[in-house]
């Protein structure tokens, strides 16, 4: 066939993303993205700490994130994105504001980080209380959740797994049994919605199963990531019968009073559904210990 008179490939939009070194799931973003839409990744500069507070503030400097947005600026995006949940809460909601106005600085176009958009997401389905699934240690979960206190959202329960590397090598398996204990009420009752923290962790596939067994909203990092980014471009995410996508899909999420998802036992790894997560919860020692063995 001569595709000489097609004219060449159709216009394209752009969004600049910045992710961690050890950022693994490109791939993953891009199954949020629509087809006339491409992401153009680019990642900080590596260094030799493992997944904890302390690399989650060495990738979100101000000066990094000028760096990377500036690697961006000839493909002329329509708006940048920071791919990382634990370097964009990991300042409070006043870092992370700050960090949005770096990279809007640095690139002359609307950005938004990854905990941003979990907030914006929370706030476009009315989520009060929320349960938490992260693949972190116990100090990096409880930054999130008094990330998310901040905003006026209550954690109802959460499960962590206290890994400190090869974050993308998670199952969904595990995630899938994180959530449903995650999900189980606590003493502050049932949750609005399930998050599941890391933009490492792969969740597109698990999503629409989970909502439809727990009967709440599932969001994901990196769901709520390219959601967010898009909505700067005035399109949509696209996705399958996912809640924060599809606002038909939103009414069959919700958990009739009374109704508990069922307890999955057996899971490795820690979780709390009642109070703050501590060092005894996580399997093999204390609370920063590398748990090794769950990838």
């Amino acid at each position: 066939m001569d595709v000489s008179s097609f004219g060449g490939p159709g216009p394209q939009r752009g969004v600049g993303v910045v992710a961690p070194f050890d950022f693994a799931l490109d791939r993953e973003l891009w199954r949020w993205t629509p087809d006339d839409v491409s992401l153009h990744v680019t990642r900080t500069p590596y260094v030799p700490v493992e997944v904890g507070l302390d690399l989650a503030r060495l990738i979100s400097e101000h000066a990094t994130l000028r760096n990377a947005v500036s690697t961006l600026t000839e493909v002329t995006p329509e708006a940048v994105a920071y791919a990382c949940a634990s370097g964009s809460f990991v300042g409070g909601v006043p870092g992370e504001h700050a960090m949005c106005e770096v990279m809007s600085g640095a690139g002359s176009v609307p950005a938004v980080t990854t905990s941003g958009a979990l907030l914006e997401a929370l706030a476009e389905l009315d989520v009060r209380r929320l349960a938490l699934v992260t693949p972190y240690t116990v100090s990096v979960t409880r930054a999130l959740e008094e990330y998310v206190a901040q905003a006026g959202v209550a954690v109802t329960g959460r499960a962590y797994m206290g890994l400190t590397r090869q974050i993308w090598k998670v199952t969904y398996r595990e995630v899938a049994d994180m959530a449903r204990r995650a999900a189980v009420r606590g003493r502050s009752g049932a949750a609005d919605a399930l998050f599941l923290s890391c933009t490492n962790l792969p969740t597109y596939d698990v999503i629409p199963q989970l909502e439809a067994e727990l009967r709440l909203p599932v969001i994901s990092a990196n769901q709520v990531t390219m959601w967010a980014a898009l909505r700067r471009l005035g399109t949509r995410a696209v996705g399958p019968y996912q809640a924060l996508i599809d606002t038909s899909a939103r009414s069959g999420t919700v958990r009739p009073e009374g109704r508990e998802p069922p307890e999955v036992r057996g899971v490795r790894g820690a979780v709390d559904a009642q109070g703050v997560p501590g060092a005894q919860g996580v399997s093999g020692g204390p609370d920063e210990k590398q748990q090794e063995g769950w990838t």
